[in-house]
């Protein structure tokens, strides 16, 4: 249960620090003193959306923290331990949740004091408290509202996701047959199309390695006359024709090798002179070696260049270059298995059959939950309304089966209403005035808290448009709901605030000085508490008589729980 809220320069709240009870707390106070405030304080910490707009006037930040006990909630419990936000030593049953919000509408959200995601702390939020704002009952008008509280009601929620899951699943599957039997014949040419376009790519067996190999070789023939000429010259310019290059230097190095005994300087040039004569020698072996090895070979030099002309043909008519061409073959392969698969009808056709079948399948699971409930939900709220001033009325679940089943099921969910004994049911928002609408509302919001996990329920002016005898019946279903959980219910009726085991006092006030406006929360002890129900009942002028009608109400409260 919560245990303590802390509000800092939230609103018009400078600082308020509140310590909780079980049992049922009626927040009272003049319309416009910040009742709601509390409420709107303790959704932000628990991951409602912020704006900088609930930061106080000339304050840097909000920030709000509330302390919950989670002793007796084992799946609060195991979530924090396997979300690692888990409490050791004396604080091991202890969830703090903190939440600030800056003046420029940047938001932090913290639990058990480590960082958290808004969407981890929302989690959190949905274990710990449930509220019921103040216009849920005009929700009820709403069709997916009714389903989803009938979903709430049976336990059915998470059996609902995966219903819209499997149904956009099958609707996607669907879709693609449908396509494919609509573009068949343009899938096909497009099949063939890319299948002789890989038969012609296999059959060249062309590779980037080839490519080079070719252009290189092609190169070498084309220019083997000229190649075999440079040779020959080069040879007969160092060693093979008259006064060569290569006799010359021996002829000179033999010279300078007698005369070094007369002039040991000469032996510098000599020591240049005979690695040349090696260099030299090797170029000639070489060239000897090359000019065996070239071939002049026309029919050769023909073949390759006829490789390279159909390799050309294939990259101009694909319009890439001649290396992109292995690429290109690997992309059109994908393609057809891409397209092969596209273009497979029987199998889109069995895929779709069975996504049909599970969504059929979990969907009538659905149903089955919603009938269940929709019986038992009706035979309780039928039973409410006799003591909510609606004696003979009827209320009831109706589940409607569509010819087509949608997202959201195979039904259409629809709250039914007679308001008196004799009427014929009709959709609650064609027949419930806004007092019944209020009552109906109410009492199908006590009855679904009941089967809340949340320890702590919120109601937020959830009573208005009620008042006498209906309104201490209302009072009396807050407090027995307050028996088993804790209940907080902001209310502007005597009759509820005085069936509440403790009672808050909401107010504001201006300081004399700066002008600032802000809220405080007082508990209210029992004298007080008269004064406050007397002023609920009286107005601005209290009287005796009316303080003394407050004191019986509490009283009368009070001996009906004894």
């Amino acid at each position: 249960m919560l245990k303590f809220l802390s509000i800092r320069d939230f609103v018009i709240v400078d600082r308020i620090e509140l310590e909780f009870v079980p049992g049922f707390t009626a927040l009272t106070g003049e319309t416009g003193a910040g009742k709601s405030i509390l409420i709107d304080a303790l959704a932000l910490v628990l991951g409602e959306r912020s704006d900088a707009g609930v930061v106080r006037h000339g304050c840097e930040r909000a920030e709000i923290s509330a302390e919950f006990y989670v002793s007796e909630l084992p799946d609060m419990t195991e979530w924090l331990r396997e979300n690692g936000f888990e409490n050791t030593g004396d604080d091991e049953h202890i969830c703090l949740l903190r939440r600030s919000v800056d003046a420029g509408g940047r938001s932090r959200s913290f639990i058990n004091g480590q960082s958290a995601t808004l969407q981890q702390l929302r989690a959190a939020g949905e274990k710990l408290v449930d509220i019921q704002g103040q216009h849920a009952h005009q929700l009820l008008l709403r069709s997916e509202a009714q389903r989803e509280l009938i979903d709430g009601y049976s336990g059915s929620r998470p059996l609902a996701r995966q219903v819209k899951e499997a149904y956009r699943v099958w609707q996607e599957l669907r879709q693609r047959r449908v396509a494919w039997e609509q573009n068949a014949n343009a899938l096909t040419q497009e099949r063939e199309q890319l299948e002789w376009q890989i038969n012609e790519l296999t059959a060249l067996n062309f590779s980037a390695d080839e490519w080079q190999t070719l252009q290189t070789e092609h190169s070498r023939l084309s220019n083997a006359a000229s190649l075999l000429e440079a040779a020959q010259m080069g040879l007969e310019a160092l060693s093979e024709g008259e006064a060569t290059a290569l006799s010359q230097l021996n002829s000179t190095i033999s010279r300078l090798s007698h005369l070094v005994d007369w002039d040991d300087s000469l032996k510098a040039v000599l020591d240049l002179l005979e690695p040349a004569q090696i260099q030299l020698q090797e170029a000639v072996y070489e060239l000897g070696r090359y000019q065996q090895r070239l071939d002049l070979d026309p029919q050769r030099l023909q073949e390759v260049e006829d490789r390279l002309g159909a390799i050309h043909a294939a990259a101009r008519k694909y319009r890439v270059s001649p290396d992109e061409l292995p690429a290109l073959l690997k992309t059109a392969t994908g393609q057809l298995d891409e397209l092969g698969h596209k273009e497979d009808g029987a199998r889109l056709a069995k895929e779709e059959a069975a996504a049909r079948a599970e969504y059929s399948k979990l969907a009538t699971e659905l149903s089955v939950q919603r009938k269940k409930a929709a019986v038992t939900l009706g035979r309780q709220v039928t039973s409410a309304m006799q003591t909510l001033a609606m004696a003979g009325g009827e209320f009831s679940v109706a589940v409607m089966r569509l010819e087509q089943g949608n997202a959201n099921g195979m039904e259409q969910i629809e709250f039914q209403v007679s308001a008196h004994k004799g009427l014929p049911l009709r959709p609650l928002a064609k027949v419930a005035s806004g007092g019944e609408l209020s009552r109906i509302g109410l009492a199908i919001h006590v009855i679904a808290s009941k089967l809340s996990a949340a320890p702590t329920l919120i109601f937020d002016e959830v009573d208005a448009g009620i008042g006498g005898r209906v309104a201490e019946i209302v009072g009396g279903l807050l407090k027995r709901l307050g028996a088993e959980r804790q209940v907080m219910c902001i209310t502007h009726l005597a009759q509820v605030a005085s069936a509440g085991d403790h009672q808050w006092q909401v107010s504001k006030s201006a300081d004399p000085d700066t002008g600032k406006v802000s809220s405080r929360i007082t508990v209210l002890e029992k004298q007080e508490r008269v004064e406050e129900i007397a002023r609920m009942l009286g107005g601005v002028k209290i009287t005796d008589t009316t303080r003394k009608h407050a004191a019986e109400m509490l009283l009368s409260a009070r001996a009906e729980e004894l």
